[in-house]
Formats: C-alpha cells, structure tokens, sequence
C-alpha cells in the first residue's frame, strides 16, 4: 500500500463518503425549511461507482470510511453496499453519520457490516427544542437509536451543533451523558453551511466560549490527549464514563493536521470542507478513465492543497459558503 501525502507533507488516510444529499429531516442550521433542490438520480453517483472509488483510494492509503448523507439510511441500497465495501482488503474502518430517524432497527446489523463507530447527530435532549431546531417531531426515533447503539456495543459519538438561541441550555444536559453512558458528547462550533437559508447569529459560541460554559458546571474537567488528526479537542469529567469533545469547525484549529478527503453525492472531489471541489470524479468514471488515471488524478489534486480551511475558502470559485452542509456530507 502506497503512503499518501499531500503537499504540506499531511497524511491522508480518512475518506468522508457523502451517499445522498437527501434527508429527512429539516435542520435549520442545514438548510432552508422547504429543503433544498436535490440533485436528480442519474447525476448521483451510482452504489457501483462508489464501491470502485473506494476501492481505488484504499489502493492509495485510505485506510478509513465514514459514510455520511444528508441521511445515508434514505438511500436504498445502502445496506448491500456496506456489505461490498467491508470485504475491501486494506479497508480498516467503516464509520457512519446519521441522524438517527431510521436507524434503530439496522443497529443489530452494524457489527456484520463493519461498522466500527457511529456519530449521532442530535443537538438537544428537549423534544420541543429538537423539533425547533429540526423542524420534525422525530426525537422519539432518535433517542431510540442511541438506546440501540448502546445496548449493542457500538462506539458512539453524539455531535451537537451549538447555537446562540436554539440550544445552550442543552450543553449541560448533554454533557450529563457522559455520567452513566461511555459515549463521546462532542460540541460543535455551527458553520455558514445551511444552503442560503440564513439566519441572524445572535452570539458565536466558539470552541473556547464551549469549554467556559462546561467549566463553570464541571471546574474540574481536565483535558485528554488528543489522537493523531483529530478535529476534537478531548476532556473528561471526573467520575464520568464517557468523555468531552469540541469541535471547532468554524475556527478551523485543527488543519494542520487533517488527514481528510471527501466526496459529495454528485462525485466532487473535495480536499477540504471549505473548497468548492477540485474535480468531478464521478465524470472522470463515465468517461471512461483507467484506475490509475484515476488515481493519479487524486495524487495530483492532493499536490495544490489548501494549507487550511481558510485558504480554501477564499480560493472558492463560487464564492461565499452557501451551499447545504448535505449535498457535501456533514
């Protein structure tokens, strides 16, 4: 297996697979409430395509999938295609986001699909606020999803978008999690991804402002080292199962040493969140190209990387971040 670098001498081991655009729910932070214009089926890439794709980054150095939407579990076909991928040699992880409205009932399944870890999205145990935020009453489902992850083993994340006015009061609350559940409540800074359905920002909670309003419940949550690429600052409370993170997405700490790539639904090939996309893999694949024209595309795209996430952003074609945080997979 080859070792792949980009050209501030990063290592790139991690892909974040976006299978759909298409969600169900309505995250106001994600996109506008009436949604947004999903990109018609022939324009996706195909479960067959995908499977190639990622058997060719594995060939690279990949060694780690995380399989994002949208919600990934709208999409039929994914459980077939988690099958295919899990017998890929080299593949060491299967990772998934969801959110959790259709997954309670697959969880028994994780462990033959390879599924080594989940994240959850849910950003509130209020159902009120759940609703507020997702604009569907869905939180019935999704607490169901964590009860089944957890009677199952499953390493778990539970990622929790901070916001001014929609959820602070749930920061305590979540973090009580980690009492009597050996989960990871990770708090995340809220990005401008929500597909122009803008909104006033009536104070920004960064990753410090986060880690003030932990302290002053918990003064003596006490930090953890932190693994190799990780976006997450780590923390423990004593007495606690599980554990702290903070995620600072929008002040984009950690690129220094991110080890990521993604591709969205439609095949863009993006070497950063805040890109536009590179190239379209997806039309590299229907016209016909060999693997390793492929490949050395990728190698190539991974040569003229941004340094960080704001070097990509003012690069952008398009301009201004605009687009929904799920047509590039969350």
């Amino acid at each position: 297996m080859n070792y792949l670098l980009d050209n501030h001498g990063r290592p790139i081991s991690y892909l974040r697979l976006a299978v759909t655009d298409r969600c169900n729910l309505r995250c106001f932070y994600c996109m506008p409430e009436e949604g947004i214009n999903y990109v018609p089926k022939p324009h996706l890439l195909t479960w067959e395509e995908m499977e190639r794709v990622v058997r060719l980054l594995v060939q690279m150095g990949i060694d780690k999938v995380r399989i994002t939407g949208g919600e990934p579990f709208v999409r039929r076909g994914i459980l077939e295609f988690l099958e295919r991928i899990n017998t890929i040699d080299g593949l060491r992880q299967i990772n998934i986001t969801t959110n959790g409205v259709l997954t309670a009932p697959l969880v028994p399944d994780f462990e033959r699909l390879g599924i080594k870890s989940v994240n959850l999205s849910l950003d509130t145990l209020d159902r009120q606020r759940f609703f507020d935020i997702t604009r569907r009453d869905e939180f019935g489902r999704v607490w169901e999803t964590f009860e089944a992850l957890q009677a199952q083993n499953i390493k778990t994340k539970v990622n929790a978008v901070v916001m001014s006015g929609k959820n602070i009061e749930d920061i305590i609350p979540m973090a009580e999690l980690t009492r009597t559940h050996n989960v990871s409540v990770r708090f995340i800074e809220e990005m401008p991804f929500n597909g122009d359905g803008a909104h006033e920002y009536q104070e920004f909670w960064n990753y410090r402002k986060i880690l003030d309003e932990l302290k002053k419940h918990y003064p003596d949550i006490y930090k953890l080292p932190d693994p190799a690429a990780s976006t997450a600052y780590h923390y423990q409370i004593p007495g606690h199962k599980g554990t702290i993170g903070i995620i600072a997405a929008f002040s984009r700490t950690f690129c220094g040493t991110c080890n990521r790539l993604r591709i969205t639904p439609q095949g863009q090939f993006k070497t950063c969140l805040y890109d536009d996309g590179v190239f379209n893999i997806k039309d590299l694949l229907r016209q016909g190209l060999s693997d390793e024209a492929i490949q050395s595309r990728v190698f190539e795209a991974l040569q003229h990387r941004a340094k960080d996430g704001f070097e990509a952003e003012g690069k952008r074609k398009a301009g201004l971040v605009s687009e929904s945080m799920s047509t590039i997979g969350g």
